[in-house]
C-alpha cells in the first residue's frame, strides 16, 4: 500500500472514476494519504463526486508517473471520525483554507478491497491488493 500511495504522490495527479446513474465519471484529485493502515483520499460532501461514491462505491483511480501507470480498483469507504479528518488536513495543511476537520463538508474516504496494479510497455504487470 506504500508503494501505491507513493505511485500516486509521484504522479501529483490522478484520475477518480465513479459511476453516476448508468453514466461513468472522471475527475482529477490530488490528495491521498495513509492513516491506520488505509489509504484515504479526501473530498467535499456537497460534490457530486461524493454523492455519487455514497450511492454506488465501487471506484477505480488511474495515474501515471515515470513511464508507467497504475490502476486501483476498490470500494470507497467513508470514516466520518475527526482524527481521520485532521490526520488527511494535517498532510495537506494547503485544504485547511477550504475545510476543517469538523465542518460537517470535509470527508475522508479509504479503499476497501482494494487491487492496484501497476504496467508498463517494458515490464510484466505488478499486482498489488490491499
Amino acid at each position: 500500500m506504500k508503494e501505491v500511495c507513493e505511485f500516486l504522490k509521484k504522479s501529483g495527479t490522478y484520475y477518480l472514476a465513479t459511476v453516476d446513474g448508468d453514466q461513468a465519471r472522471v475527475r482529477p484529485f490530488g490528495t491521498v494519504h495513509i492513516f491506520e493502515d488505509k489509504l484515504y483520499i479526501q473530498t467535499g460532501k456537497v460534490k457530486d463526486v461524493s454523492k455519487q461514491m455514497k450511492a454506488s462505491p465501487k471506484v477505480e483511480i488511474c495515474a501515471m508517473a515515470d513511464g508507467k501507470w497504475i490502476r486501483i480498483a476498490g470500494t470507497a469507504v467513508e470514516d466520518d471520525r475527526l482524527e481521520a479528518k485532521q490526520s488527511m488536513l494535517d498532510a495537506y495543511p494547503q485544504l485547511q483554507g477550504m475545510y476543517k476537520a469538523d465542518d460537517g463538508n470535509c470527508q475522508v474516504l479509504y479503499l476497501k478491497d482494494a487491487t492496484a496494479t501497476i504496467s508498463s510497455f517494458t515490464d510484466a504487470p505488478k499486482v498489488i491488493k490491499f
